[in-house]
């Protein structure tokens, strides 16, 4: 078997990161798929646990896998990470010394092979109603919902090409990832989740503005589509943090694929445990 960790949306807390790093010890799965909002830089006036280095990807999590790599020798997993909406753009260097310190894999906008699969990477999410613009993109057109902010409006911590700001898509975007490869042993690492699926539930019910409901549901429609007509084996997914709160389950399936989330609203690190030769039988677990 296959085995393979998923863990997301940690935000900086070094109490859920050294949980993660004692799990992968233990367990020694062949793969670490990390999905995004990783960095505690969204929250600047946050307390997460303290003491945090100012380069807290060179400084913490860089070094804290080089001592796991150091101490597993060859149990040491692949590693697969994207940045979430949350995690500046401007830490994509950072993430860059990753790969060259061979701790980790850095797969936005990637494809990467895996033993007989391949991993995708991709980062962008449907615009928010938050300030931070560097993650996000138009979904499959220029629409935002009611209460969200435009890609073309917030703040950067980069600068932009505000044509491709104004004009670039996830549909677009995934179009180019994918291609015409053929995707029954692929694995998408998203920070997204799709479109009306127990994955990407928010706590809007009842909410409206200048009387228009706020959604429900906030997911990638653009990313559903291409599940729905591409069937990859596996999809990952955070960025919804209540989703599974609100109604009860943290996987979801469309057609054949296998759709997890690992983004959670409590005090601990969700884990999402999972086979590529059984999929199905995945499990979650709050540490």
């Amino acid at each position: 078997m296959t085995n393979c960790l998923f863990a997301s949306d940690i935000h900086g807390h070094p109490d859920r990161y050294e949980k993660l790093f004692d799990a992968v010890e233990n367990r020694a799965p062949h793969a670490l798929f990390l999905g995004g909002d990783l960095t505690p830089f969204a929250f600047p006036g946050i307390d997460v646990g303290r003491n945090l280095p100012p380069d807290f990807i060179g400084d913490y999590l860089i070094v804290r896998f080089e001592a796991l790599r150091r101490r597993m020798k060859d149990r040491y997993p692949r590693v697969f990470v994207v940045l979430g909406n949350d995690d500046p753009g401007a830490l994509e260097p950072d993430m860059a010394a990753g790969d060259n310190a061979r701790v980790w894999t850095y797969c936005h906008a990637r494809r990467v092979s895996f033993r007989q699969h391949t991993v995708y990477g991709y980062s962008f999410v449907p615009p928010t109603p938050f300030q931070l613009k560097d993650w996000e993109r138009y979904d499959v057109s220029r629409y935002v919902s009611p209460g969200c902010l435009s890609p073309e409006e917030g703040g950067h911590s980069v600068e932009v090409d505000a044509h491709a700001v104004r004009h670039a898509t996830i549909q677009q975007d995934l179009a180019e990832l994918v291609g015409d490869a053929p995707l029954d042993n692929a694995i998408f690492l998203f920070h997204t989740p799709p479109h009306d699926t127990t994955l990407d539930r928010v706590a809007n019910d009842g909410k409206s503005i200048d009387g228009v409901p706020l959604d429900l549901h906030v997911g990638s429609f653009a990313v559903r589509r291409m599940i729905e007509a591409r069937q990859p084996l596996v999809t990952l997914h955070g960025h919804i943090h209540e989703s599974a709160r609100l109604t009860g389950s943290w996987r979801d399936t469309i057609g054949h694929t296998q759709m997890f989330s690992a983004a959670h609203d409590g005090p601990e690190l969700a884990l999402v445990s999972f086979s590529l030769e059984k999929p199905e039988d995945a499990m979650r677990e709050l540490l």
